[in-house]
């Protein structure tokens, strides 16, 4: 039973997402929930990360901070879950919460805009409107480089942002989308390989990965399978890059949605490139076209689009289960 509330109420907060998605107006006013999240993520990382002590002290350290920012934040939410219980329409405000945590609808936004700026072939404005959505340094990329950054943003924030809060809900509800939420913002703040967080944002980073095992590989079968039935994409070439490329991908999970994506559109991503100022010799996922340009852009969007309706398909399948 309360699978099926869960369904039914993901399934109306993921047309809440599609029609509102986050409203700059409103969230100029009032913080975004992730921006608080992010907020106490700092705070708690002022306290417990000491650059003085030594790297196993740190890392138990950094233990601790995660397992603080996860106890608030699943506690606010099993404490909200327990509050909406009591409300007589508690199915409709629980679908407005729970799109709050997904990120169809921006994604696609921020994606799309990136598209827009390279189509005229202005660079600068390009590699400024991508630095926002990737965490490697654009100003060096070219137009096909930024074309392929801002896909492979795309594909593993189809992962992190859509299927992972949808895959954590649907396990545990408004505490479990709330503290993957947390998790995974932590992992951006503090899971980098530096001399400040490589041993404090151990701990974060291994549990984001753990967190995103099952959404990665559901995410590619997903983009796979989607690509089987549009045209102009190649699903059984996508299944195909995934075995051969996405175990190769320096990231446990990232490797998975690229590389399906990349086979999907016969095109390659990944690749050699620089992080936090230092040079990256990654392998390529796919072995397509590597030279993008904004209408390939236009080309994922469009698939994940077509993906996003076969996971809401998939949803639906559940109420008659």
């Amino acid at each position: 039973m309360m699978l099926f509330d869960n369904v039914s109420v993901l399934l109306l907060a993921l047309a809440i997402d599609i029609v509102i998605g986050d409203p700059n107006w409103f969230y100029r006013r009032i913080p975004h929930p992730i921006a608080i999240i992010g907020h106490m993520i700092n705070k708690l990382d002022l306290l417990f990360n000491k650059p003085d002590l030594k790297s196993l002290t740190r890392k138990l350290l950094g233990v601790l901070f995660i397992i603080i920012c996860l106890f608030i934040t699943g506690m606010i939410g099993w404490a909200a879950q327990l509050l909406l219980k009591s409300i007589e329409i508690n199915h409709y405000i629980e679908a407005l919460v729970v799109s709050i945590f997904i990120a169809q609808n921006s994604l696609y936004r921020h994606v799309r805009n990136v598209a827009n700026a390279v189509r005229p072939g202005n660079i600068i404005e390009a590699r400024i409107v991508v630095s926002h959505i990737v965490g490697r340094d654009p100003s060096n990329l070219d137009e096909a480089g930024v074309c392929r950054a801002s896909i492979e943003s795309l594909s593993e924030n189809f992962s992190d942002g859509v299927i992972a809060p949808i895959f954590w809900y649907l396990i545990a509800g408004i505490p479990g989308i709330l503290m993957y939420k947390t998790l995974n913002t932590a992992d951006s703040m503090v899971g980098h390989l530096n001399d400040k967080y490589t041993s404090f944002g151990w701990a974060s980073a291994r549990l984001d990965d753990i967190a995103n095992f099952i959404p990665a590989r559901f995410t590619a079968l997903l983009i796979c399978l989607t690509a089987i039935v549009i045209p102009s994409t190649k699903g059984f070439r996508a299944l195909k890059a995934v075995f051969n490329d996405a175990n190769q991908h320096r990231s446990v999970n990232a490797g998975w949605p690229e590389a399906a994506m990349a086979g999907a559109l016969d095109i390659r991503l990944a690749g050699p490139r620089v992080y936090e100022g230092v040079p990256v010799d990654g392998p390529w996922m796919g072995s397509g076209n590597p030279n993008l340009s904004g209408n390939d852009i236009y080309r994922s969007l469009r698939l994940y689009f077509a993906s996003n309706i076969s996971s809401t398909l998939i949803l639906m399948l559940f109420l008659f289960i």
